[in-house]
């Protein structure tokens, strides 16, 4: 468990973005009376990670392995389906080192959300180019101009099976805790992507140039029923194109005709959601609960 100390330090840089995010969860909080006992935020490596730490309420939380964080979330969920699970994670932590986790959260459409501290650059390990910054930028501590083509979280999110993709601006703070807690409602696998400066490292996309460039998209992301999937996803990834003049933000997707990993974890152990590993008995007066009998005859059998 996490409890906010009023005297810790929070290093986070003047201006960053990591502060909007911050309040929006705080405020998320709040409003959805969580705590500890329905609450649970998994952070990795990088500038985000410390977000578990400065948030204000007492939470449980998890600090975790670069690029892990997901993974560590989707343990946390699948053996207390009945948690509030939130990942926070950076941009290189989610798109870098942790792509495979991002991917196969997906395409598990596990029932958590995760919200990505998207800067375009490694802002704990001095700038370096993170795999969203654009091809041809350069960013303050680049010697060179980057040479990689960017990764489109919103695109690649709808390939893999998100079933809520939303893209937020870190200083619209009410607006930001709006799509958490509307990610966090949904039933399924959903992605918020939040747009932040980096004032340390980033001297591209700054506050003011975002300003000018964010708008709130005008499109119904909801599917409603399975046929309007194609449309509805092929309106979305071409929306999440649009960034040099115009730059929309808001829910690209919603479906929740898709089963969950916890409904189709129950279609093989029907007792699942009642009888979840969290609240089962491990041992009784020292003594394993576990049957080997049966497991053993049940691999003889397979």
């Amino acid at each position: 468990m996490v409890e906010h100390n009023a005297e810790e330090f929070n290093d986070w840089c003047v201006s960053c973005g990591d502060f909007g995010i911050l309040r929006s969860v705080e405020l998320l909080i709040d409003e959805m009376k969580l705590d500890y006992r329905n609450l649970v935020m998994v952070s990795g490596i990088g500038c985000s990670g410390k977000g578990p730490h400065f948030v204000r309420h007492k939470i449980s939380g998890v600090h975790t392995l670069h690029g892990r964080a997901l993974a560590f979330a989707a343990g946390i969920k699948l053996s207390n389906p009945s948690l509030n699970v939130l990942v926070e994670a950076g941009d290189g932590d989610t798109f870098g080192i942790g792509a495979g986790h991002f991917v196969n959260a997906g395409r598990r459409n596990i029932d958590m959300t995760l919200i990505v501290h998207d800067n375009g650059v490694y802002g704990l390990t001095k700038g370096q180019a993170s795999p969203t910054l654009h091809r041809g930028e350069k960013t303050k501590s680049l010697p060179k101009p980057n040479i990689n083509d960017p990764i489109n979280p919103i695109a690649l999110a709808l390939s893999v099976g998100y079933t809520f993709v939303a893209r937020a601006f870190a200083y619209d703070v009410n607006g930001t805790k709006d799509l958490i807690k509307r990610a966090m409602q949904h039933k399924g696998m959903a992605l918020v992507d939040i747009l932040q400066p980096c004032p340390s490292y980033n001297d591209i996309n700054t506050n003011e140039w975002y300003r000018k460039r964010v708008y709130n998209l005008d499109m119904d992301p909801v599917v409603k029923n399975i046929d309007e999937v194609p449309q509805k996803m092929g309106a979305a990834i071409a929306r999440s194109f649009e960034w040099e003049e115009k730059i929309p933000i808001g829910v690209f997707y919603q479906n929740e005709l898709v089963p969950t990993f916890e409904e189709r974890l129950k279609e093989n152990i029907p007792d699942y959601l009642e009888n979840y590993p969290a609240i089962q008995k491990i041992e009784v007066n020292g003594d394993s609960t576990t049957v080997y009998d049966k497991l053993l005859k049940a691999r003889k059998v397979a």
